[in-house]
């Protein structure tokens, strides 16, 4: 019997936790978190807290949650019919789903960038100011310093500087997704989401990015699925393995893909199944 089969079978064992810690503490704690699509239960008692200034990384089979919980964090999923949760999203003690919540001021607390890259067909100046300027931000010169600043962050602002007017969509692939990177923290989120940021890159945009995010990493908090084993370990600290709506194992990155508790984890890791 493969071990795809073996672990369908099997019931599931508690979530084992050997995260390293932070030095700046806690920024996001997840408790008992259940979300259904209709009927059809996509995320199962999901407990975790995220480490500030640390990468983690959401790895695990095609359909497992990872994109779901992300999405959950700055309340993307909102958007979706039929969805229903359970349980409790804090960021600094503050409920991400309690009544009132300011769902805006949330999103520009948390930056996003997705699969693909997806700058608007602006130039890149507007692309990277854009969030200032939905925060009714004018000033030239407040622009010019946020612009400059952000693609200084992104490792772009040399490649770009002179062509600052240019339509984004000119870029190649890999510029593009450092200049979403560069918009998403114009407006200083404390946290960076990436959903698969590299899927749609070549190895050499991809390497690009990887020293991109260890550069970010102190400054902001991030939290990143992927599919490739080998990034995760990369570039993260920490490394939660998800697998049918559920978190099998949570902890340091290094553990995980040398030691894991779960032999679900060490299944997975080992190329097993997935």
């Amino acid at each position: 019997m493969d071990a795809a089969a073996t672990t369908t079978r099997d019931a599931f064992e508690p979530t084992e936790y050997h995260q390293a810690k932070s030095s700046q503490g806690e920024i996001i704690e997840i408790k008992d978190f259940n979300l259904w699509y209709g009927q059809a239960q996509a995320l199962h008692d999901v407990n975790m807290t995220i480490e500030k200034g640390m990468v983690t990384a959401l790895i695990g089979p095609s359909g497992c949650g990872k994109s779901t919980l992300l999405r959950c964090l700055n309340r993307m999923n909102d958007l979706i019919d039929n969805l229903k949760i359970k349980g409790r999203m804090t960021m600094d003690g503050m409920d991400i789903y309690a009544p009132g919540v300011d769902v805006i001021g949330l999103r520009k607390r948390m930056g996003m960038v997705f699969q693909k890259p997806n700058p608007f067909p602006k130039s890149i100046f507007e692309n990277v100011v854009y969030p200032l300027r939905v925060d009714g931000v004018r000033d030239r010169r407040e622009l010019e310093e946020a612009c400059r600043r952000s693609l200084e962050a992104a490792a772009l602002w040399d490649e770009v500087k002179e062509r600052l007017e240019d339509n984004a969509l000119g870029l190649s692939g890999g510029q593009q997704q450092r200049l979403c990177i560069a918009r998403a923290i114009a407006s200083d989120p404390d946290v960076l989401l990436m959903d698969e940021p590299c899927s749609a890159l070549d190895p050499i945009a991809t390497s690009r990015i990887e020293e991109l995010i260890d550069e970010l990493r102190g400054t902001y908090t991030i939290i990143i699925v992927t599919h490739n084993m080998q990034q995760a370990a990369r570039i993260s600290q920490n490394t939660a393995f998800m697998y049918l709506g559920r978190l099998i194992e949570y902890g340091q990155t290094e553990v995980m893909f040398t030691s894991p508790f779960q032999r679900r984890t060490q299944d997975y890791v080992t190329g097993r199944f997935g």
